[in-house]
């Protein structure tokens, strides 16, 4: 009996293994993916305008083979990243990721002045980011009424997003500052929706220092 026990606790925690492994490894393409946004104050830094127009037309399209996709019909790479990088929540649904986040840089270029856009938009691609990996690889302590969100993971947004900030403006007070704001707004538990309120609320904070 107890031999059964022991192989009965070992499968399971075997089967956790699995479960933990294959949720990272979603996350991983997901946020590598996510990370992708970096590019956009680069892009702007050239033509803002061209920058908004590939930003809107991105979205668009991602939102068309999205629904292609829900409709049955393979749509190229697009259905297979979608396939690997979707969470459990999003299984048989629409996901909305994409288009947030397209939508985040692009009201973080239109209503923000640099440096401060481009603070929003780096906050968006690696503070995000940063806290969501880190929180699953480290997070025990979960943060409440935040959907799940850990400390490890808040703390890591914060030092991200602080390192960045001072990189670009050589500012540590104030970027301590944008720093909070943005890991106090990435714990909004409004699921893709973070991806809107985070880079609003960083280039909010960050214009009001640093313009």
């Amino acid at each position: 009996m107890e031999r059964i026990l022991t192989a009965s606790k070992s499968h399971t925690l075997h089967r956790k293994h699995i479960v933990l492994t294959e949720e990272l490894q979603r996350e991983f393409v997901r946020k590598a993916i996510h990370m992708l946004i970096a590019l956009v104050p680069a892009l702007a830094s050239i033509d803002k305008g061209m920058t908004l127009a590939l930003l809107g037309c991105g979205t668009l399209a991602y939102a068309y083979m999205e629904a292609l996709r829900l409709a049955g019909r393979e749509v190229f790479i697009i259905s297979k990243l979608t396939n690997i990088a979707q969470r459990p929540r999003d299984m048989g649904r629409f996901v909305l990721g994409p288009v947030t986040l397209g939508l985040g840089a692009m009201t973080a270029l239109l209503l923000y002045p640099e440096p401060a856009a481009s603070i929003a938009i780096y906050a968006l691609a690696f503070g995000d980011s940063f806290a969501s990996i880190v929180g699953k690889l480290f997070g025990r302590i979960r943060i409440p009424s935040t959907g799940g969100k850990t400390l490890a993971g808040s703390l890591a947004c914060f030092v991200v997003v602080f390192l960045i900030s001072f990189r670009i403006t050589g500012r540590s007070g104030d970027s301590l500052v944008v720093a909070l704001v943005a890991t106090v707004f990435e714990l909004y538990p409004g699921k893709d929706l973070d991806n809107i309120v985070m880079p609003l609320a960083t280039g909010f904070a960050a214009s009001g220092y640093f313009i």
